[in-house]
């Protein structure tokens, strides 16, 4: 470790490599590959990382525990609002309605802002800060859009949130609370994307999922180190998680293999399984098709907000993991979706936005299926708490029936109902 000034340094970067050409380039505000235009990752020099299991243990409980794995040279540039060693709860009455016996849930909605995008945020704005940006900001469908908003608050630096206007109304307020100037982009996701994009360039502002993201996508693996940690330092048979543009699945999958080369865990092959709503769903599309590559879809439609990305950046690598590991993509209706909602919140007590309900309802299709054997670790990603999406979700529920305030009132409804 180098120390400047008192400042401690860190020598475990390389640089940015393009995962198509090899390109290599140093740290700086980069959009992609200038040479291939594909996407760059950040390169560790693992003859640097040297890091045990006990020195983590006995560290602070956010995701700058895994510090020699995540990109930033000055940890005085830490933006850190205790993101990170989110509950893995044995979800014991679910694993029972589904016949599996080591069913585990990585409950992201108690992080800081309530979504696992508190981890891409916290990094994405402390490299901000380590680079001298004087602006941030990222385009979003409501989850991102709160975490950046909530770090660059904490960091002292003004955000631009670019947001598609049909947005859950408390993601945005979530968002504006923190101080972010809302730009609500009247078409879809896509589209608010691009705008951001020409935004950034012009003024030089650092956005966590434009310039910035191949920094930004660092923080996301963290989840699959807590749940290795959580599993006793080891890697689960099969993990389900949510997909909308997919950098959550790929970092999940750099994580696991990232934690083998730190000499973490053993080498053992994990099955990753994507999910995703029907009506937004190109890379179940393409996977089911034996497609190498995505066919976008122009005007994405689910409940399921937050994953309603038609033309996902990372769905070719997505594709190339689900193969690779064994695993596989499925789709859910609507009606599924919120089922599923339900059904996590009654049997383990997590509530979760229509996002989690996607993975809570392919698990549970996917185990009907025959995929999971009884035993097997099994790890279900719910990425978002339900508070954020109230207004799609009460649309399901039935209203409490209004009786007297007596006991005969009270006797005569329980006969009446299900109570």
């Amino acid at each position: 470790m180098r120390t400047l000034g008192g400042i401690e340094l860190s020598n475990h970067i390389k640089g940015l490599v393009c995962r198509e050409c090899g390109a290599v380039y140093p740290q700086k505000l980069i959009f992609s590959c200038e040479k291939c235009f594909a996407p760059l990752e950040v390169q560790y020099n693992f003859d640097d990382i040297h890091v045990t299991r006990d020195e983590i243990s006995q560290r602070p409980k956010s995701i700058w525990r895994y510090k020699e794995l995540l990109p930033l040279n000055d940890y005085e540039s830490v933006v850190d609002l205790g993101t990170g060693l989110s509950t893995l709860h044995k979800a014991e009455n679910l694993g029972k309605h589904l016949g599996l016996s080591n069913l585990y849930i990585k409950d992201d909605t108690v992080n800081p802002t309530n979504s696992f995008k508190d981890r891409p945020a916290s990094v994405a704005i402390s490299k901000a800060k380590e680079f001298g940006a004087v602006a941030v900001g990222c385009p979003s469908t409501g989850n991102l859009a709160a975490s950046v908003a909530a770090h660059a608050a904490k960091a002292g630096l003004p955000c631009y949130i670019f947001i598609p206007s049909n947005t859950e109304l408390n993601k945005v307020l979530q968002a504006s609370v923190y101080g972010a100037r809302i730009v609500a982009v009247d078409g879809t996701y896509d589209q608010a994307n691009r705008l951001a994009a020409q935004v950034a360039q012009e003024y030089g502002w650092a956005f966590a999922n434009i310039n910035l993201r191949s920094y930004y996508v660092e923080g996301s693996k963290t989840l699959a180190f807590e749940v290795c940690e959580q599993l006793g330092w080891e890697a689960p048979d099969s993990i389900v998680v949510p997909l909308g543009s997919g950098a959550l699945f790929c970092a999940i999958k750099r994580g696991f293999d990232q934690f083998k080369r730190a000499g973490l865990i053993e080498d053992k092959p994990t099955r990753l399984y994507g999910a995703q709503g029907e009506g937004s769903a190109p890379i179940v599309d393409a996977f089911k098709a034996g497609w190498d590559d995505i066919l976008p879809i122009e005007y994405p439609d689910t409940v399921a907000k937050s994953l309603a990305i038609g033309d996902p950046g990372d769905g070719y690598y997505v594709l190339k993991h689900l193969r690779e590991t064994g695993g596989a993509a499925e789709d859910v209706s609507n009606h599924e979706i919120l089922d599923a909602i339900k059904l996590v919140a009654e049997t383990e007590g997590v509530f979760t936005e229509p996002a989690g309900g996607v993975t809570v309802a392919v698990l549970k299709k996917l185990a009907e299926a025959g995929h999971f054997k009884p035993d097997e670790k099994v790890v279900c990603a719910v990425t978002g708490s339900g508070f954020k999406a109230t207004d799609t979700i009460q649309n399901v529920l039935v209203s409490p029936p209004v009786i007297k305030p007596t006991l005969s009132s009270f006797k005569e409804q329980k006969e009446a109902s299900t109570w």
